[in-house]
């Protein structure tokens, strides 16, 4: 699959005319809880000639492409990139810190630097807490539980346990917050759940897993 996400990479390099500086993988494969099925979700930060920023009427920053099956690509332009750096925009900080990188460069470098200098842990813990409370208050309030949506609702709060403790941006992976955030109670069962997730169908449903679930649930009481 790398081969054919360079192979598109390219392909976006000639079509629309300009630079792909960072290509990384966000999503599931990021997270590092994919199922069989998962889509490739690839994101990337591009920069066009010069004479297109002079321009009086500049076109659309972010390019999208969907293949309709296991591949969806998105990026954005630089300039739109270097205004949400500037917002401490969680998305941004998530697509330079992914483990899964496909292309780089040196302004990419750069941009990771420029993202530590504007962190905000307001507004981080922010989008991360509202994030956990969103897909727990839609998938996770009942007693069958689809099993993608726990991590979905876990992540998020290991997320904004770190940024609480280490005044920093959170890890990419969930495997790190994990093993620095969770309590050591429930790594056996986060543990177990995960490796469920890896080998299972995308909407595989679960029956509670009640410790993991009271955790959560008192995590976004006590968060706020």
């Amino acid at each position: 699959m790398k081969t054919i996400i360079g192979e598109k990479l390219e392909f976006i390099e000639k079509q629309e005319n300009c630079r792909i500086l960072l290509a990384v993988e966000s999503g599931s494969r990021a997270w590092g809880f994919p199922s069989e099925n998962s889509d490739y979700d690839v994101r990337f930060i591009y920069v066009r000639p010069l004479q297109e920023y002079l321009k009086l009427q500049r076109g659309r920053d972010v390019i999208e492409i969907s293949d309709g099956g296991l591949l969806d690509i998105a990026g954005w332009d630089l300039d739109k990139t270097l205004r949400l750096v500037y917002k401490s925009n969680p998305t941004v900080m998530e697509w330079l810190s992914s483990p899964v990188v496909y292309r780089t460069s040196d302004e990419a470098g750069k941009l990771k630097e420029a993202a530590r200098q504007y962190f905000s842990v307001q507004k981080e813990l922010r989008h991360y807490f509202q994030m956990a409370k969103n897909h727990y208050d839609q998938y996770c309030d009942q007693d069958s539980i689809i099993l993608k949506k726990i991590f979905y609702v876990l992540r998020p709060i290991l997320a904004c346990r770190w940024i609480i403790k280490k005044k920093e941006p959170a890890p990419v992976p969930l495997k790190e917050l994990v093993e620095a955030c969770l309590p050591e109670a429930l790594k056996t069962e986060t543990e177990r759940l995960l490796n469920m997730k890896k080998s299972a169908q995308e909407r595989l449903v679960i029956s509670r897993p009640e410790a993991l679930m009271h955790y959560m649930e008192r995590q976004l009481i006590q968060i706020p």
